[in-house]
């Protein structure tokens, strides 16, 4: 009997972020330089879009493409931003977000330390694309992140 085609391929986890950019070549050369991204895969169309792409960084896979307006695939910019952002754990945050926004990103939130245990900081990167980039410094019980939550709900109402 012949093996099974794996249902989920190797390498990949259940759920992977699929990027829509103006300007995916120059974005993949962005994430290798702020977030020590590796090009993994590479399909361009004869014009030299990128049709599709996948990266890794810190173990994950980012699939990313160019912008096809006609396949209704447009990019944050188009957009006039994006709902959804992107949460990046890693060694050091501090070193990381220095790194993205010497490259390019935009600093959305100062790296600090978390009430939920994480010290973290927002970047938007050079494509309208939201990075949530952060590194797990404390386990913190879930009784006590509620309590957080209901006090700054608290705080704010009053």
């Amino acid at each position: 009997m012949a093996n099974p085609v794996k249902k989920i391929p190797d390498g990949y986890t259940a759920v992977t972020p699929y990027l829509t950019i103006r300007g995916a070549a120059r974005a993949i050369e962005f994430y290798k330089q702020a977030f020590g991204a590796e090009e993994v895969m590479r399909l361009a169309s004869p014009d030299g879009r990128v049709m599709h792409a996948e990266i890794h960084i810190g173990g994950a896979v980012l699939m990313l493409h160019d912008e096809a307006p006609q396949c209704q695939a447009f990019s944050p910019q188009t957009l006039g931003g994006s709902p959804c952002s992107v949460i990046l754990y890693v060694e050091d945050v501090d070193a990381v977000v220095k790194r993205a926004v010497e490259a390019g990103a935009t600093l959305t939130m100062e790296v600090a330390d978390q009430f939920y245990g994480d010290r973290a900081g927002a970047l938007r990167d050079p494509f309208g694309h939201r990075w949530h980039v952060a590194t797990h410094v404390r386990d913190v019980p879930e009784e006590e992140i509620r309590g957080c939550v209901a006090r700054m709900f608290e705080t704010a109402q009053t």
